[in-house]
């Protein structure tokens, strides 16, 4: 037999309990009776007998058709994953003496991504004697994310990391 996945429900002749306290499709209880009994019962109505809480003292078992339960368990998953949006994290570089125009296009690319709601982490690499200087890339930074305050907040202030400077921007809620 082949293991039950988590999300599965053990039904009719795969329940092992002797015992279950038997809920009708209706939601009336209907007692503790024998599984086999049980099983009748909810033959005679057409339906499954399912193991709803099979920790629970005695066991609960529901009748229910089961394909329809399953089919409309799938339908709210699916639901629930179209619904839920997608973040991802796009890296913009820059240096702590960019140009005026290379400032420009990497903000315009930034504002593209923080417009299409995903995360923008901007970050600087300090090479040889620019790490004299991190108060410069810090000052570029800040800028950035200045010039893109009406679309995005500081989700991480600048800090460095060794030759590496980091900020995060999150595209703001109230956009929509």
């Amino acid at each position: 037999m082949p293991a039950k996945r988590p999300d599965e429900h053990l039904v009719n002749e795969g329940i092992r309990q002797r015992e279950v306290m038997v809920i009708s499709d209706t939601g009336d209880k209907l007692g503790v009776m024998n599984k086999n009994d049980a099983l009748d019962m909810a033959y005679e109505r057409n339906l499954d007998l399912v193991l709803v809480a099979p920790n629970a003292k005695p066991p609960v078992a529901k009748f229910m058709d089961y394909n329809k339960h399953k089919y409309e368990q799938q339908r709210k998953q699916r639901e629930a994953r179209k619904n839920q949006k997608v973040t991802t994290l796009k890296e913009i570089r820059l240096s702590p003496k960019i140009d005026v125009h290379d400032f420009e296009t990497k903000l315009r690319h930034g504002r593209k991504f923080l417009e299409s709601g995903d995360k923008v982490k901007v970050s600087i690499r300090f090479r040889g004697r620019e790490m004299a200087y991190t108060n410069k890339g810090r000052e570029v930074m800040l800028q950035f994310a200045e010039k893109c305050n009406d679309l995005a907040t500081i989700e991480s202030h600048p800090r460095q990391d060794g030759r590496n400077m980091y900020m995060t921007l999150a595209p703001s809620k109230d956009k929509k």
